[in-house]
C-alpha cells in the first residue's frame, strides 16, 4: 500500500517545497498555481483514480460470474492511466487487481510476462494480453443488459 503512495506523496511535496521558494520570492499566485498543478499531478498518479481494486481471486471469480475482464495494475504506471482513461465509463465494468496491494495478482502478472511485473496484463476469458489497445479491450466487454 506504501508504494502507490510514494510517487503522488513525492510530487505533492516538490510542489510544495516550489511552491514556497516562489511564495518567498515574492510570487503567491504562482505559487498557488504550481502547488495546485503538483497536487493535481499527484492525485493522477495515484490510486484514487482507478476504480476500486480487489484481490485476485476475487477478480477471477467476478470474471468467471459475469465474464469480463481482470485488469492487472499499478499506481504510476503511464500504461495503465492510459488504459484507464481511454476506458471511459467502461472502466468500471472491468475487474481491478493492484498488484502492489494484492501478491497473487503480481504472481499472475509475473507468469503471464516470463517473471517480469509488466502491466497493464488483462486476462479475458482466461488468456492474458500484455499492454492491451482499450479499443479493442472495449470490444471484450460483454454487452449492457
Amino acid at each position: 500500500m506504501k508504494r502507490a503512495w510514494t510517487l503522488p506523496a513525492l510530487l505533492v511535496a516538490c510542489g510544495a517545497l516550489v511552491a514556497v521558494t516562489q511564495a518567498v520570492g515574492g510570487s503567491v499566485l504562482t505559487a498557488a498555481v504550481s502547488l495546485l498543478l503538483f497536487v493535481l499531478l499527484g492525485g493522477l498518479y495515484s490510486p484514487l483514480v482507478f476504480p476500486r481494486s480487489v484481490g485476485a481471486a476475487e477478480a477471477r471469480r467476478r470474471s468467471a460470474a459475469d465474464g469480463h475482464p481482470v485488469v492487472y495494475w499499478r499506481a504510476g504506471c503511464k500504461y495503465c492511466l492510459r488504459l484507464r482513461f481511454r476506458l471511459g465509463r467502461g472502466a468500471r465494468q472491468l475487474h481491478w487487481v493492484d498488484i502492489w496491494r494484492d501478491p497473487d495478482g503480481a504472481a499472475v502478472v509475473r507468469e503471464a510476462n516470463g517473471g517480469d511485473e509488466t502491466v497493464p496484463t488483462v486476462v479475458v476469458a482466461g488468456r492474458p494480453y500484455t499492454n492491451p489497445d482499450p479499443g479493442w479491450l472495449r470490444g471484450q466487454l460483454p454487452p449492457a443488459a
